[in-house]
């Protein structure tokens, strides 16, 4: 008998949230999808760099940021800052002078409401937010879009049970914007596309996003890292793994 499923989509940041929940729905369950989904509104409310008066912008010119938001501003300030340094600078919230963190607070977000469902007793989790992954419990599949061959898949990532978190980075959706910070543009030897596994989605989003900048760099720096698993696909269509997946 196939096991029950709670499902809850979620359009902000300029992207879709899918939620599903194995597990009989309950009243603590369904407030934590209300709780869940009113975290990833809340998140782009304070920091989308296309709202006028969010923390990103607020930022951005010098203005105060309400009292209520500086503790998790200076939460993803913090988790910026350290990015920063153990990429060697790969991964810059600052960049020409500009504010944005835009390549680690989705996964933050999605992390943070993924962990509220699972402080209501949720054992089995999968929170999507445009294709950036949070697994928790299992299994699960999750297939990584080719991004040479739209509609078919690249691979799959298959997690008997969780914590995992897979996060994709590449030029498919949006366009070449992943700048590296070292040359102010995007890099010359980039990759179509690079996807990076952990425990965290957190960190594997940070990580995607600082290893796209490194392109051919990447796959090296990668296979250094404990506790992590990259695939990338190459312009040409050929692929690559690193660590255990």
């Amino acid at each position: 008998m196939r096991e029950p499923e709670l499902h809850r989509v979620v359009h902000t940041m300029g992207t879709v949230f899918s939620c599903t929940v194995r597990a009989e729905e309950t009243p603590g369950l369904r407030r934590a999808l209300d709780a869940a989904e009113s975290t990833l509104h809340h998140v782009d409310e304070v920091f989308s760099p296309f709202r006028p008066d969010s923390a990103v912008n607020r930022v951005r010119q010098g203005r105060p940021v309400p009292e209520e938001w500086q503790p998790e501003l200076s939460e993803v300030l913090a988790l910026c800052a350290d990015a920063h340094r153990r990429t060697g600078g790969r991964f810059a919230a600052w960049h020409s002078g500009v504010f944005d963190p835009s390549g680690l607070v989705k996964g933050w977000a999605v992390e943070r409401a993924a962990r509220l469902l699972r402080a209501a007793g949720a054992e089995h989790v999968c929170l999507n937010g445009g294709g950036d992954v949070q697994l928790y419990g299992g299994p699960w599949r999750v297939g990584i879009t080719h991004p040479l061959r739209p509609g078919s898949c690249a691979a799959v990532v298959e997690s008997p049970g969780g914590p995992l978190g897979i996060a994709t980075s590449g030029p498919g959706e949006r366009g070449r914007h992943i700048v590296d910070p070292h040359t102010g543009a995007p890099p010359t030897d980039g990759l179509a596309s690079l996807t990076v596994t952990g425990p965290s989605l957190t960190e594997a989003d940070m990580l995607a996003t600082a290893a796209y900048c490194m392109g051919a760099e990447a796959r090296g720096w990668l296979g250094t890292l404990p506790g992590v698993a990259a695939f990338g696909v190459m312009p040409d269509g050929r692929t690559w793994t690193t660590g255990k997946g």
